[in-house]
Formats: C-alpha cells, sequence, structure tokens
C-alpha cells in the first residue's frame, strides 16, 4: 500500500492531503489572500495524518506541488517536502500545478484545456492539453492579448481555468472560448497523479531539486 503525502502551497490556498494508493483519505486546506502557508502547514500535515489514522513514519512518499506559482508558496512547500522526506528516508514526487487543476475539469467537450495562474500584472502562467488532459505546449509566463492561445482557438473549443482566466476574458471573446474561474490548486486533485508516478517511480533528488519558479522572484514594497 502506498501512502502519500500531497502538498499544494504553490498559491493562496494552503493544502495538504495524505493518499492511499491513490485515493484520496484526509484533506485539510484553507484558500486565503493573505498566504498563510508558513503558519498553517505543518500543522495541516499533522491534522491529515491524525484524520488518516497513520504515523508520518507510515508514509511512503511525499508529492509537492512544484509550480509555478508564488515564489514564497512554493519555497514553503517545496522545504517543507524535503525536510521531511530526508529525515523520513522517503522518495520526493513533484507535481506541475498546472497539471492537478486539468485532474479537476470533469466531463466537457472541450478541444483544449488551458490552465492559467495570475502572475502578476497582465500576464499569466498557462500550460495547454487535449481533451484526454496531456500537455500539448509546456508552460510557459506570458502576456495576455487578443492573440493569446489564437494557435488553439482557431482550431476547436478552448476551456479556460483558474485564477488568470479573469485576465483572459475581456481578450479572448470567442464564442468557442470557455471560462471556468472557479477552480485552484488543491491537494485533493494530487493523488492519482502522485500514485502513478510513484508506481513509475519518477522521484526527484531530494538535495538538489528546486521548485519550477518560471519567473525571476521581484521583491514587492509595502503599499
Amino acid at each position: 500500500m502506498a501512502n502519500i503525502l500531497n502538498l499544494e502551497t504553490a498559491t493562496t490556498n494552503c493544502s495538504v492531503s495524505i493518499s492511499k494508493n491513490g485515493e484520496l483519505v484526509a484533506l485539510k486546506e484553507h484558500n486565503t489572500p493573505n498566504y498563510s502557508h508558513a503558519e498553517q502547514l505543518h500543522v495541516f500535515i499533522g491534522e491529515v495524518a491524525k484524520m488518516a489514522s497513520i504515523a508520518l513514519t507510515d508514509l511512503d512518499a511525499i508529492a509537492v506541488s512544484k509550480g509555478p506559482g508564488s515564489y514564497t508558496g512554493l519555497r514553503i512547500g517545496v522545504s517543507a517536502a524535503k525536510g521531511l522526506c530526508y529525515s523520513l528516508g522517503i522518495p520526493l514526487i513533484s507535481l506541475p500545478t498546472l497539471a492537478s487543476m486539468v485532474a479537476q475539469v470533469q466531463q466537457n467537450s472541450a478541444d483544449f484545456i488551458i490552465p492559467v495562474l495570475d502572475a502578476r500584472r497582465m500576464e499569466v502562467y498557462s500550460a495547454v492539453y487535449d481533451h484526454l488532459k496531456n500537455e500539448i505546449r509546456n508552460t510557459r509566463a506570458e502576456v495576455v492579448d487578443e492573440q493569446t492561445f489564437s494557435d488553439f482557438r482557431t482550431k476547436g473549443k478552448v476551456l479556460i481555468i483558474g485564477s488568470g482566466a479573469d485576465k483572459c476574458i475581456e481578450s479572448l471573446s470567442d464564442k468557442n472560448v470557455e471560462f471556468d474561474t472557479g477552480i485552484i490548486p488543491s491537494a485533493k486533485d494530487m493523488c492519482e497523479l502522485s500514485y502513478s508516478q510513484f508506481m513509475a517511480q519518477e522521484f526527484e533528488d531530494v538535495a538538489y531539486f528546486e521548485p519550477y519558479y518560471l519567473k525571476d522572484f521581484i521583491l514587492q514594497g509595502k503599499k
């Protein structure tokens, strides 16, 4: 049996789950614009372990959302995951943040699914998946304008999901484009993905793994 702890801290949602053989058994999360990860992450880890009735020593692996996303959020999640993996002697799994968002999409008729996260100003982090949820264009940071995703909008129906979708609504008014701004990264949607990588033994080097920041960190002064 594979007990996996899943950590999602790439956005404002501090989310922790435990899965057994790819099935969700415990979840604790809190979505707040104040980024409460530093205060809540380790508390949530202890709570989901108690909810799942297992000790941390019973874990077989830890999966972490690797980005893109918040610089600080990613650092907190990856640091916690690496520390636990090192102390427990178990493997580290990293999952693309955008992939777990796509996993939330249920039955739909879209030819292309495009997860987008807000990347400040008029930029978004995005990737493109086909209707079978296979990635067909890699993750990048891009400025939203009338030409954004034009290669896919002209070929079929497009579903744009995530916090960055709000930036796309005004510029992308095609009839074949739909939006779902309610999808946020969550540890509950990491379970099947992390189990699949566990079975394939797709692990990271705990000593050298770093989050996928995509953009350089820019210190924001207080206003």
